[in-house]
């Protein structure tokens, strides 16, 4: 393990423990078996509801040189499974097998997010239901545009986030119909601090 992957792992799971005030809603949701895309270092298990009975966690590059990954991992109170997977493939789960999908600021960096939610959906139960907390496209015309113009040069810099998705979107054009959306900005600059945390249906 070389010493840029665990800076890379330590930052990045440092920067989204900022973000754990906003984990309790965006999960409240979430029920039964749970496919969480974009696991990262685990940030999410100890604010799922009780009516979670499983998780399995993909994520393409697993963040290394964070201890943490496994104490979390250890003392949730349900079996939690990880895999190296890219979202926007194939997915190796059975169609309808999970009860929920989890995605927690990680469709701004896939690059096919089209793809993966058509993955998503396919593999949650019919009814099953899509849980998302992301941030996005402005709502104010002026930010917009200069998430549009700036956006190029970020993706390179941020590890191909993109700040100017619409959410709901992509959401919506993957087939799922949204039960609920809410639309605010965090703290932060304006260009990465405007949120979308909601839930849709397959």
């Amino acid at each position: 393990m070389g010493f840029r992957a665990r800076l890379r792992g330590r930052l990045l799971d440092w920067a989204m423990r900022q973000m754990n005030d906003l984990r309790p809603e965006a999960l409240a949701p979430a029920t039964g078996e749970v496919l969480e895309v974009g696991f990262g270092s685990g940030l999410n298990l100890e604010f799922y509801p009780m009516a979670v009975t499983r998780v399995v966690g993909v994520e393409p590059r697993p963040p290394e040189g964070v201890p943490a990954i496994d104490e979390r991992i250890a003392r949730a109170p349900f079996p939690v499974e990880r895999r190296a997977l890219r979202a926007d493939r194939d997915l190796p789960f059975d169609e309808g097998r999970f009860d929920t999908v989890v995605s927690t600021w990680t469709l701004c960096s896939i690059p096919d997010a089209g793809r993966a939610l058509a993955e998503m959906r396919r593999v949650l139960r019919p009814g099953g239901r899509l849980v998302f907390i992301e941030h996005g496209r402005a709502p104010g015309a002026s930010t917009a545009r200069w998430q549009d113009r700036l956006n190029p040069v970020w993706r390179r810099f941020a590890d191909g986030c993109n700040m100017n998705r619409s959410v709901d979107r992509i959401v919506g054009e993957a087939g799922f119909s949204l039960e609920s959306l809410d639309r605010f900005r965090h703290e932060g600059p304006g260009l990465l601090a405007h949120m979308y945390r909601g839930s849709a249906r397959r």
